[in-house]
């Protein structure tokens, strides 16, 4: 089956066509066809990017209006390498958040449709744009099924001792507040790949997965389902990631509040944009520029490393003895698969949960799948993200039962 994978923010279309089926999923042979981006919508400087493989790759600067215009673009540009349109046999949309009502991938209907618009008020920044990305294709292909693959769904299986917030009752009764997390399609895709690499099933294994890049979030999964997750009710919750602070007492906002620092309109962009690691270090959101800077002497660049492997290894920890045991730590995303020093600094203080790194190992992995195990009980292992793979997976298996 032929899926196109969508990925739609606000001002952005991420797409790969892949080829995929059951059986290329348990062989791991899925192909991907083609890959690009469109970013910048709405501006007059929208760049177009598109690689399929045996053909050169595709960079354009145009005007594109909206999520429907740039969609139409890349359609023109993917048949010029031989893909026509009509060759899509379903869609897979990455949705954000599905609430309490999505525990799985679902094809979209009218009813779905509204489902996840509702959902909206959960991720205001989010399912807006998902949504408009699933209303474009649908009327640029309407031949193919739409399928809604929730980021929030893998962790539907946490018991209420993980979700649920020490909060007045009818909070979580009336207004559904309680801990989703996210990142979901990416633990789950790291949970099926384990286990595939092993060659035994999910359910033998509890896993500690670490999805960590600009938004970092670790995951507890026993036997193929999510336990407990470091996301909440939003993203912000949990670890230090590039931009955002992560776990924070909330008594450190009524302060900012009452003591006229901050407004609260000014909240979200100081939550979601001055914090994290750019918040603490003042030069940058990005892990790679921070390991420079640290070497070359810079304290702040330091510290902001130092408290992003603080608070990951206190969660390692914590899944550790809420598991009651890991049998492998497994780091993803753009930190975790290619940045050698930030997994050893996580692991130098684990040996006492049987985690260890070899170090030869270690520094030789950057963005491919690994077993660093150095000896210890819980084995270490990298194993890159393939979310748009799982969409495109979890889109074929809705779709044939």
């Amino acid at each position: 089956m032929r899926v196109l994978v969508l990925n739609c923010g606000s001002q952005s279309v991420r797409l790969q066509v892949i080829e995929t089926s059951p059986e290329l999923a348990a062989a791991n042979a899925d192909q991907v066809l083609a890959k690009g981006s469109v970013e910048r919508l709405g501006s007059a400087q929208t760049a177009l990017r598109l690689d399929a493989p045996h053909r050169p790759p595709v960079r354009r600067a145009c005007a594109t209006a909206d999520h429907r215009a740039a969609l139409e673009l890349a359609f023109a540009l993917l048949a010029e390498t031989g893909l026509q349109v009509s060759e899509i046999e379903a869609v897979g949309h990455r949705v954000v958040h599905g609430g309490e009502r999505f525990v799985r991938s679902t094809r979209i209907d009218a009813e779905v449709e509204a489902e996840i618009e509702a959902c909206a008020a959960l991720a205001p920044l989010h399912n807006p744009p998902n949504l408009k990305g699933y209303r474009a294709s649908r009327a640029l292909l309407p031949h193919a099924p739409q399928v809604a693959v929730f980021d929030t769904a893998f962790h539907q299986t946490m018991p209420a001792a993980a979700y649920l917030y020490g909060l007045p009752w009818e909070l979580y009764t009336e207004q559904r507040i309680r801990r989703y997390g996210f990142h979901g399609t990416a633990h789950r895709y790291l949970s099926f790949r384990y286990a595939q690499i092993q060659g035994r099933p999910e359910r033998e294994f509890k896993l500690i997965t670490c999805h960590l890049g600009n938004g970092c979030s670790v995951c507890a999964i026993e036997g193929g389902r999510s336990v407990d997750t470091s996301m909440g009710l939003t993203p912000l919750e949990g670890l230090v990631m590039g931009t955002r602070g992560g776990d924070l007492d909330p008594g450190v906002l009524l302060h900012l509040l009452a003591t006229g620092v901050c407004r609260p309109e000014e909240l979200p962009a100081l939550l979601n944009q001055r914090s994290g690691l750019w918040g603490l270090s003042g030069l940058s959101n990005d892990m790679r520029d921070l390991l420079e800077a640290a070497a070359e002497g810079n304290a702040r660049a330091e510290t902001a490393i130092e408290v992003f492997c603080h608070r990951v290894r206190r969660y390692v920890g914590a899944y550790t003895a809420l598991l009651n045991g890991a049998d492998a730590l497994i780091f993803s995303a753009g930190i975790g698969e290619n940045a050698p020093a930030v997994r050893a600094r996580i692991c130098r203080k684990l040996d006492a949960l049987g985690i260890r790194l070899d170090e030869e190992k270690n520094l030789a992995c950057r963005g491919e799948e690994a077993d660093l195990s150095g000896g210890g009980g819980t084995r270490v292992w990298v194993i890159p993200a393939h979310e748009e793979l799982m969409i495109a997976r979890e889109t074929a298996a809705c779709l044939l039962g």
